[in-house]
């Protein structure tokens, strides 16, 4: 039998049908039950700030794919987000998981799992390449950025650890 967030609930002394929330809209949703949303995850605005993922969305400044670590750079006085590059003094703040056109918001990740990579080595140490991808081998020429990025562990998913840059002098 499914269960569709229905339970039974006891109201002024009579047995009341209620339904559990799978979001919340704040305090008004105090004491509610809740119950998981279609991918069987608890909705983020049902926790206390500063649990669950950590990203905010910015404005890109040119078009990003799927998997791509971005830049977080000021333009005009406003937060805008652009490919990284080792080669071009960008270091990696983030990444995306979603392609997005220059200009529209995307949720860009400081941590966690980028799970938009592709032929990836399990177990094999990354660092920043100079399209805003990945690479296995560390940048070691004058002017460009060494930044390890993170581990794989799959052929397509990078346990993000990045580290801060290092010119190359």
């Amino acid at each position: 039998m499914a269960n569709d967030g229905k339970f039974l609930n006891l109201e002024n002394g009579k047995r009341k049908l209620d339904s559990a929330i799978d979001s919340s809209a704040g305090a008004s949703d105090s004491g509610k039950i809740i119950k998981l949303d279609s991918n069987g995850k608890i909705d983020l605005t049902l926790l206390p700030n500063g649990i669950g993922e950590d990203a905010v969305e910015i404005v890109t400044f040119e078009d990003l794919s799927a998997g791509d670590f971005v830049n977080i750079f000021l333009d005009g006085g406003v937060a805008k987000v652009r490919k990284a590059d080792a080669t071009n003094s960008r270091d990696a703040n983030g990444f995306v998981l979603e392609s997005k056109n220059e200009p529209t918001p995307v949720k860009v990740f400081f941590e966690g799992t980028n799970s938009q990579l592709s032929g990836l080595t399990i177990g094999s140490r990354y660092y920043l390449d100079a399209t805003g991808g990945v690479t296995l081998t560390p940048k070691t020429s004058t002017g460009e950025l060494h930044q390890y990025l993170g581990k794989a562990f799959s052929a397509t998913e990078l346990t993000t650890e990045k580290d801060d840059c290092i010119v190359i002098g």
